[in-house]
């Protein structure tokens, strides 16, 4: 008689099949492309340009993967890294619905939930872009107004703002060292902007960590 998997074990076989067949997929998609329009790229040029730019994503994604883990959980974190933008909406998605449930991502109840308000944001976020690419047309001329242009610059700091209230007010002491930094980042530091989000957001984690262990080892938490 087959054994039957517990939760845990199900997440990471489902987890691992679908990043695994999901990267298939992204890297066959060029493959096709190269071969209907017999556009075979120049591997030379190729290989010199992705010796420039995949350390960086290899070191980003190795950084993504410890931040993000113990955040969202097992099922969170295969969901979110499989439907992308995490930084941007999953994780606050994640953190918000763990919070009002109560419970953390490293319980099974914090899995499930995780997992679901990921799937759901998700499922919510496919909706919106169906529905803007049917009305994107109409709606361009309003979406251009420079009344609203402001509007769409906050969205993200928005976002974010209404989470850093929350955490900020239950980890005052703990978060006076990353705000501090972040701010000294991305006022002095002109390469950083919103493109950078996705990067900053592990690098001020594992600053975070660093700041909270040396703080609790002088017994100031």
């Amino acid at each position: 008689m087959k054994k039957k998997l517990s939760y845990m074990e199900s997440v990471h076989r489902d987890g691992m099949i679908w990043g695994i067949a999901l990267g298939l997929i992204i890297l066959l998609f060029p493959v096709a492309v190269s071969l209907v329009f017999n556009a075979i790229p120049n591997y030379e040029v190729l290989a010199k340009g992705i010796l420039a730019t995949a350390p960086m994503y290899w070191a980003v994604g190795i950084v993504e993967i410890f931040t993000y883990v113990p955040m969202l959980g097992a099922g969170g974190s295969y969901l979110s890294f499989i439907t992308g933008n995490i930084s941007n909406l999953k994780l606050p998605c994640a953190i918000d619905a763990m919070e009002r449930a109560g419970v953390k991502a490293s319980d099974e109840e914090g899995e499930v939930i995780s997992t679901i308000s990921i799937a759901v944001s998700s499922i919510i976020t496919t909706i919106i872009i169906i529905i803007g690419v049917i009305c994107i047309v109409p709606l361009t001329p309003i979406l251009e107004s420079p009344v609203l242009e402001p509007a769409f610059n906050m969205i993200l700091p928005a976002l974010f703002g209404g989470l850093a209230v929350v955490f900020i007010s239950k980890n005052l002491k703990l978060s006076i060292a990353p705000v501090i930094l972040m701010l000294i980042l991305f006022i002095f530091v002109p390469a950083l902007n919103a493109g950078t989000v996705g990067i900053m957001v592990p690098v001020g984690v594992l600053f975070t960590l660093l700041v909270a262990r040396i703080m609790y080892k002088k017994g100031w938490l």
